[in-house]
């Protein structure tokens, strides 16, 4: 089991530690109720430095980015970043990922860079398929075992983050970034995607400054009760927002536009893997669908895997993620159901052992800040 630059933080603060993708993180601190209102009210941080990253660098840099990856890297201007997700042949996820157009003094004249962020449990699936699939004069390098992130999250994450840099943290839009001084540190990649929907930013650092980092961003945060905060959390806030969850949500087995990943499938952008599957679910329709359900008669949670029925018992499909809303106080959930189902206010039942949960189909996100 792997260890991030930060673990003996996490162990030192006692957080509840646990394997995910392969590396010791921590589950929770407080308690994941806590820890999820704190971010939601307040600030928080996670150590998130599992990620992979990528770098794609070179005179064929964006032909490469365009072929594996499913939206529109052309549309990047230096400064901007992009959700998308890698298909496969058949028309499934290999991954869901983050694209970054990177500044030009990354890369010698007359080349473009890129970065690629991607699921911790897929760092070596997606080297993999990225590799395989270049056939252009570029060259992919693999960061992550030198990169950290640490992604401040909350209302307050900008108030109290300021006093550490020059960069104007209320100046960077959604999904763009710039790179500067953070806490001292140089070339600090400071980004707004966030996966809580509670806004703040995540600071991509190299891993001999992690722990200066953390240390730094705690003394200063500490007049806003700035508080570490887990993936139990983490999953609890983006499940809210009716993100997706690799391995839960969408896998390889799974259309994004099924899951309703339509808008980072640019079928017009020219060839890219899957293209053809794309363009023919978009125009005959597909026979399943994510959706987002609610719950808010019950206290019992729908877990992965759940059968989901209709009125009359006939399972029409099943639960891919589900939690108790820490901010409805109600469950919440999202699974795939056949399309005939997906439409909002729709009566499903989810079946867990012998009791049938009345739901009610939804258009997420769920929670609004």
């Amino acid at each position: 089991m792997k260890n991030t630059p930060l673990t003996e933080k996490h162990i030192a603060l006692g957080a509840r530690m646990a394997e995910f993708a392969g590396y010791n993180m921590p589950i929770s601190y407080a308690g994941i109720k806590e820890e999820h209102h704190q971010v939601r009210n307040k600030v928080g941080v996670f150590d998130v430095s599992h990620m992979g990253e990528f770098i794609v660098r070179g005179k064929e840099a964006l032909q490469l980015v365009q072929k594996i990856t499913s939206n529109d890297a052309s549309k990047l201007q230096i400064g901007d970043a992009q959700y998308s997700c890698f298909p496969n042949s058949q028309g499934g996820i290999v991954d869901d990922c983050l694209v970054y157009r990177l500044p030009q003094d990354m890369c010698a004249e007359g080349e473009q860079a890129f970065m690629l962020v991607v699921n911790a449990s897929n760092i070596d699936k997606d080297w993999e398929w990225a590799n395989r699939h270049n056939e252009f004069d570029t060259r992919l390098i693999n960061i992550s075992d030198q990169t950290a992130l640490l992604a401040v999250q909350g209302p307050l994450a900008i108030e109290a983050m300021q006093p550490l840099t020059d960069v104007g943290l209320k100046e960077l839009k959604y999904y763009t970034f710039t790179k500067g001084t953070f806490a001292g540190i140089d070339n600090v990649l400071i980004s707004a995607t966030g996966y809580t929907g509670a806004g703040g930013f995540e600071l991509y650092v190299n891993t001999d400054k992690a722990a200066a980092l953390w240390d730094s961003i705690f003394k200063a945060g500490a007049s806003h009760n700035i508080q570490p905060i887990g993936l139990g959390a983490r999953d609890t806030l983006r499940l809210e927002m009716g993100y997706c969850l690799y391995g839960n949500d969408i896998d390889d087995n799974t259309s994004p536009i099924e899951a309703g990943l339509g808008w980072i499938t640019k079928t017009k952008k020219g060839d890219f893997i899957s293209r053809d599957i794309f363009a023919r679910q978009r125009e005959e329709g597909v026979s399943r669908k994510l959706v987002g359900f609610i719950l808010p008669e019950e206290r019992r949670v729908p877990r992965h895997d759940y059968p989901i029925e209709d009125a009359e018992g006939k399972e029409i499909g099943k639960v891919t993620s589900g939690t108790l809303s820490p901010s409805l106080e109600y469950p919440v959930g999202m699974g795939y159901v056949q399309t005939a189902f997906a439409a909002p206010d729709t009566s499903i039942y989810i079946v867990a052992g012998k009791k049938r949960l009345e739901a009610t189909v939804v258009k997420p996100p769920f929670y609004k800040p």
